[in-house]
């Protein structure tokens, strides 16, 4: 498509052409030269003689729409108009707005602009819903571009415009906030901007997401406008507890914004229901409110989960509705127990379970639908990540297993990867384990996309998660697995430089040794190799250190064991390492290293060495005194064991401190217990585990006594 000159006409016969022509776009995007004509007309154009009665206005609008048009075209169209900085000249053309400025040219540059920015954002990634089919050829380029739009000086420009007197330009705006933000970067830029004058005279005022009537009065402002300011909101609350705190608090005058978002949940608009569901839960997870008043009918998470399950269970809503409504309740309750039991008793499971089976077919060759798989398969892995009941219920009950296995083999990377954390998460009840997933070929079907050398890398994280789960020593598969090249895999993944996927390739090989034979061992470490194991010791990952001392840990669960430990790592460099890990800041990092020196102290051989070690002995002792339970337990094991089969130990014991400090905690009765920040709390359960600390200690503590006693 050629075009000679850039006139009024010409403009408009090109936007009928490229509107939802993605062949004409990529063709008129081919012509450079009038791309740089086209961006040009969005400064200034000086009329032609053949339009010499049209305004300079006409030209630019028709240009602002036809550049708009082409913004939602191929990566190749996107391409060309970041070449020419299709982006710089809005902001640009902004900048110099009048007063005076007709309102339908500030409503295209708006308009246009907010195609631009939602474009580019979404070749940056990551994806507003589900995860992006594939990475664009063009994120380079579009991610210095997205950068651009959130720079102050240019924040500085647009951002106004939120308050201007056209509901057509507040809405796009709006729009272009809740659409291309996608990142906690971006998202604290805007959050903390100010307005220029408010920046130089250190003026605090209220920022826009905190004005009173923000997401309020939908007869004066509009449902669309409504719906783009939820979505914004959203988008600037998401992991930024600022935000969400000062929105989810009321002020002295007014109730909390998160009321007026709840109450539009009642709305009759299908959109502004989702809109402000969406705006909820972002408040609700970032200011911490998820656990908040559970049982009560006016909970925030329960009247989102109401309009949620209405938008599940509708046959008259749209699938991109159900989709959303989806994404939106897995959201709410991803990661946390109390949520996930909650959507439970409120049917949603029940109601996912009918959507799932609608919308996946009987078999892999049937046609799919478009936009739910995925987020019914986020939802669903969400929903039963905690539960053992529901987890059964899923298999036993609702009979899902042969629609997650169908998901697996969907041509949608999105819910493949949704179909591995469904079986992520059911996989983590060893009764299904050991019968639905082993009897239904779930497991093998999972085995075989992990394995698949052209799988996409997310689907392959995926997957490798459910592999941790399917090699445990109550997994029929781990030898099936084993059998059909599973070692040299997860070499392969150890050695690829992902972070995730090293991460569960070191997890998924601990679990292999965890009560296995010397000659699995053997063939562990020939996969991991010993000097490699040692230098994962002081990886830049503490994920990957505290793996690495588990595999250790597990290798070591005998005295034969132990001396080989030894022999192969070397005792100084051994020492060393877990001397620099029991110290370390990371408490995962630190439990496994004190549960490995436990280990090791169960060979007499070797029990001289540790005791000789003062930096390891002082390290233990700082354990006792101020790390949590999960730590104090394997260190005052280990301790025990070092004293009863070794009379010669009081004297380093002694040394350390460690004989006071064992007195300190048998006298200890009372007060406030260091807990762990990733066990949840329980009184019984954790009140036993001190008393076994304390019992332990009592006990070494005699055992010191004893030795000296005897003159020892």
């Amino acid at each position: 498509m050629t075009i000679r000159a850039v006139t009024l006409s010409t403009l408009k016969v090109a936007k009928n052409a490229v509107i939802g022509n993605p062949t004409a776009k990529l063709a008129l995007a081919s012509d450079e030269t009038f791309i740089g004509s086209l961006v040009d007309c969005i400064h200034t154009h000086s009329p032609s003689s053949e339009d010499t009665w049209l305004t300079q206005d006409d030209i630019r609008i028709e240009a602002a729409h036809v550049i708009a048009s082409l913004s939602y075209g191929s990566p190749d169209t996107l391409k060309t108009l970041l070449r020419y900085n299709a982006h710089q000249a809005f902001i640009y053309a902004i900048s110099y707005f009048r007063p005076s400025e007709p309102p339908k040219l500030k409503a295209a540059f708006a308009r246009a602009l907010r195609a631009l920015a939602v474009s580019i954002a979404n070749a940056v990634g990551p994806a507003e819903w589900g995860l992006c089919i594939r990475i664009s050829d063009i994120r380079n380029e579009a991610k210095v571009a997205l950068d651009y739009f959130f720079q102050a000086e240019v924040l500085d420009i647009y951002l106004p415009l939120l308050v201007d007197p056209s509901l057509q330009v507040r809405t796009s705006i709006a729009q272009l906030l809740a659409s291309a933000i996608r990142t906690p970067k971006h998202r604290t830029l805007v959050s903390q901007w100010l307005p220029l004058g408010e920046r130089i005279s250190e003026v605090k005022g209220k920022r826009g997401w905190e004005k009173p009537d923000v997401a309020r009065s939908p007869s004066r402002q509009g449902g669309w406008l409504q719906n783009s300011v939820l979505c914004a909101l959203a988008c600037l609350a998401k992991g930024n507890s600022s935000v969400a705190v000062a929105l989810a608090r009321p002020a002295f005058d007014r109730p909390a914004t998160l009321s007026y978002v709840l109450a539009l949940c009642k709305s009759r608009s299908a959109d502004l229901r989702l809109a402000s569901s969406l705006c909820a839960v972002e408040i609700i997870r970032a200011a911490g409110l998820g656990n908040h008043s559970l049982t009560a009918d006016d909970s925030p998470a329960l009247t989102v989960m109401y309009v949620v399950n209405r938008f599940i269970e509708s046959e008259s809503d749209s699938a991109q509705t159900r989709m959303k409504a989806c994404f939106i309740l897995a959201h709410l309750v991803t990661d946390n127990k109390e949520l996930c039991d909650l959507a439970y008793i409120r049917g949603s499971l029940r109601k996912l379970a009918v959507l799932i089976k609608q919308v996946t077919p009987e078999d892999k060759t049937s046609e799919w639908e478009e936009d739910e798989p995925e987020s019914v398969s986020s939802l669903l892995a969400a929903v039963s990540l905690f539960n053992d009941d529901i987890r059964c219920d899923i298999t036993d009950n609702l009979k899902l297993i042969p629609a997650i296995k169908v998901s697996l083999a969907h041509p949608h990377v999105g819910v493949r990867y949704g179909a591995c954390q469904c079986v992520r998460a059911i996989s983590r009840s060893v009764a299904v384990l050991r019968t639905n997933i082993v009897d239904s070929g779930l497991g093998m079907a999972v085995y075989q996309l992990f394995t698949k050398a052209d799988e996409d890398r997310r689907v392959i994280y995926a997957a490798s998660c459910v592999v941790c789960n399917l090699v445990n020593d109550c997994s029929p598969l781990r030898t099936d697995f084993m059998d059909q090249g599973l070692l040299p895999k997860l070499g392969q993944l150890l050695n690829s430089g992902e972070s995730g996927l090293r991460l569960n390739a070191l997890w998924a090989l601990k679990n292999l040794l965890y009560h296995s034979s010397v000659e699995i061992k053997q063939k562990v470490m020939d996969v991991i190799g010993w000097q490699e194991l040692a230098s994962l010791f002081m990886d830049v990952d503490p994920g990957v250190q505290e793996q690495a001392f588990h595999v250790v840990r597990h290798l070591a669960d005998g005295a034969d064991d132990v001396e080989m430990v030894f022999n192969e790592l070397g005792s100084d460099t051994l020492l060393g390492f877990l001397a620099v890990a029991i110290e370390a800041e990371n408490e995962d990092v630190q439990q496994q290293a004190v549960c490995v020196l436990a280990n090791l102290a169960n060979s007499s051989s070797h029990q001289d060495n540790i005791l000789s070690n003062s930096r390891i002995m002082a390290a233990l002792r700082q354990c006792l005194v101020d790390a949590p339970v999960r730590i104090r337990r394997p260190a005052v094991g280990c301790i025990l064991e070092l004293v009863r089969a070794n009379p010669r130990s009081y004297k380093s014991l002694h040394d350390a401190g460690i004989d006071l400090t064992l007195r300190h905690m048998c006298e200890y009765s009372g007060g406030a217990i260091s807990g762990s920040p990733t066990t949840p709390f329980s009184p019984g359960l954790y009140k036993s585990i001190e008393d076994e600390v304390r019992d332990h200690a009592r006990e070494a503590l005699h055992w010191l006594e004893h030795n000296v006693e005897m003159g020892v």
